[in-house]
């Protein structure tokens, strides 16, 4: 088994956005003015949308463009839980779970009872916030709504234009393989799941990194290769269609990848942060980072596996980064240039050959 991980990283380039709110501004002199989220970094401010938000519109993308049929949620008191039901729904497969709870089961004398069933798994999905290349000034829009006879009410939101960039890493031994021992994000199915899924067509595999009390290697369980791939090919084709962000009715942006990478990796380091970075007096230019990239691709040349597949939106960089970009391409043995959405089909054919 191999350690395989996509790696992968995008930007976003977006205008008069306000893609995730951070509540009340209590800076503003008005009663219901919004403030968008924003972090410091030095003496800079940076706008971001939190890791959660862009999980959120994954998630919605998988279901209304892929019909995944996903988890559904149980509220009690004052936690709230999906099915953790991985084997029937695939977004608890991609994206991780927590249920604590107990149920009633029979023991072999016919009793009933109580029984821990407790499961976790860590999200084979991991992805980090999105937040803008450059320094970004943030612009107060003052609105009013004034159809109603007698006083306005004003109200204000935050704006911003900047380019985006986010990251994220797929566990491609992960998804749709599940461990039942108890740990802490490995006891990932319920001994009832376990007989389900193997019923179903789901095998056992040997853990090649954790064994047992006798030295013997745990049993994994694994889903059959086909629905195995399919989750993980469309997880990545949804960038292509993603869609979401708060203010959408006013304030409409696309936020689909206008550059992305796509590599597969044995390493677990996600090295591609700082492919984009910042320029100027006051860090306010976003700089397509061309030396970075080559460095990348030289510290880390033993632990790709396969071709690393960029994507450019035309239009997104300026002609002579582009023009740079396409030569170190052709020149390189194992990095491809294309349209996004070409990277991402074409990544998506060759990763669908790595899974075992």
């Amino acid at each position: 088994m191999k350690n395989l991980k996509t790696q992968g990283f995008i930007v976003l380039d977006v205008d008069v956005a306000a893609l995730n709110n951070a509540g009340k501004n209590k800076s503003s002199q008005f009663d219901n003015a919004v403030a968008t989220k924003k972090i410091r970094k030095g003496n800079d401010s940076y706008v971001y949308v939190s890791g959660q938000a862009w999980r959120y519109w994954w998630r919605n993308t998988l279901q209304k463009s892929f019909n995944w049929d996903v988890s559904p949620i149980t509220r009690d008191k004052s936690i709230a839980f999906t099915a953790a039901n991985p084997i029937q729904y695939a977004d608890d497969d991609v994206f991780g779970y927590m249920k604590a709870a107990k149920e009633e089961v029979t023991d072999a004398k016919g009793k009933k009872k109580m029984e821990n069933v407790t499961v976790t798994r860590i999200s084979p999905l991991k992805n980090s916030a999105i937040i803008s290349v450059a320094a970004t000034t943030v612009a107060a829009h003052w609105s009013s709504m004034a159809r109603q006879e007698g006083d306005a009410v004003p109200y204000s939101k935050d704006e911003y234009s900047a380019v985006m960039k986010g990251m994220f890493s797929l566990d491609l031994e992960q998804v749709g393989t599940f461990a039942n021992y108890n740990k802490t994000g490995f006891k990932n199915l319920t001994a009832l799941l376990e007989k389900t899924a193997i019923e179903s067509g789901a095998s056992t595999i040997p853990d090649p990194y954790i064994v047992n009390a006798k030295g013997e290697p745990h049993q994994l369980v694994r889903l059959d290769k086909t629905i195995r791939t399919k989750r993980i090919t469309e997880t990545i084709k949804a960038l292509k269609i993603i869609s979401g962000g708060a203010m959408q009715t006013n304030n409409l942006a696309d936020v689909t990848p206008k550059f992305i990478i796509l590599s597969t990796m044995t390493s677990g380091n996600h090295p591609f942060s700082h492919v984009f970075t910042k320029s100027g007096a006051y860090n306010q230019i976003p700089l397509f980072n061309l030396d970075g990239l080559k460095e990348v691709v030289e510290d880390y040349t033993s632990q790709f596996e396969g071709t690393i597949y960029i994507g450019v939106r035309s239009g997104f960089l300026d002609k002579e980064d582009y023009e740079a970009l396409e030569k170190y391409a052709l020149e390189t043995e194992n990095v491809q240039l294309s349209a996004v959405n070409k990277a991402i089909d074409t990544y998506c054919e060759d990763v669908a050959k790595l899974i075992n």
